[in-house]
């Protein structure tokens, strides 16, 4: 780690005995890509796993790898930008889990409208990023905080392409604009969570080699995947807030 993370985070990297194997993860967007990769590694670490996508049905590679850990992976309906969806994760979740907290939450859900040109875009596709991106995780959150445990993690997947500063052209505005604002709920939400020692920090994973990322990029799901998990276990109370890229270092907001 070269941002100066300790090694005593409340979140161990690998399972020790006793109840550190039924700590719950909850992930979001995780039919595919990083959230698909991220939900196998965490069962890898024998945690429990809910994860969550706005079609199970259509899950194949993720409803196959619930067939595959029976009883430690829950897969869950969820649309992060509606109410209703939202409200019936609340019912489920306490189901599934044995009325158990959440450890780890990880807001992964995106989407990317590719092709944007200024003058052409789109006023659904602004919308469509911010209550992705910025609204549903903030609201997620609000909601499931009686269920997270004291000194869990809240991890948001964000992207350097939210980063202000780095801005030097024109490119992808309707997700630019939702990652910025998300890294602004990042910030508040550490804030609010503080009292209970939640840490929350904006995380980019780099440019991975999924859907959106496109087969060029230079990570694949797996190496990303772990660097965030690497991050996520190291964490200490003075990064909650912060914005860390896959490796740990920070990233001007």
């Amino acid at each position: 780690m070269t941002n100066g993370m300790g090694t005593a985070g409340a979140w161990p990297p690998t399972p020790r005995g006793g109840d550190m194997d039924r700590k719950h993860c909850l992930v979001t967007g995780a039919n595919r890509g990083l959230g698909l990769e991220l939900a196998i590694q965490l069962l890898a670490r024998q945690r429990h796993v809910v994860a969550t996508c706005r079609h199970p049905g259509k899950a194949t590679a993720l409803n196959r790898l619930a067939g595959e850990h029976p009883g430690r992976l829950h897969v869950l309906p969820l649309d992060v930008t509606d109410t209703r969806s939202r409200d019936a994760l609340l019912r489920d979740l306490p189901l599934v889990t044995d009325e158990q907290p959440l450890h780890l939450l990880i807001n992964n859900a995106g989407v990317l409208r590719g092709g944007e040109r200024f003058g052409q875009v789109a006023a659904e596709d602004l919308d469509a990023s911010f209550h992705t991106h910025a609204t549903g995780p903030f609201l997620l959150v609000q909601a499931l905080a009686p269920q997270l445990a004291d000194g869990a993690v809240v991890a948001n997947i964000s992207s350097e392409i939210g980063s202000i500063a780095l801005r030097q052209e024109f490119r992808t505005p309707s997700y630019a604009i939702g990652k910025a604002a998300q890294n602004m709920v990042t910030s508040l939400l550490s804030q609010a969570l503080a009292p209970r020692d939640i840490k929350v920090v904006a995380l980019h994973p780099g440019w991975v080699r999924t859907d959106m990322g496109g087969a060029n990029a230079a990570l694949s799901v797996a190496e990303s995947a772990t660097g965030l998990l690497h991050v996520i276990d190291h964490l200490t109370a003075e990064d909650s807030g912060r914005f860390l890229d896959w490796q740990g270092d920070a990233l001007p907001w």
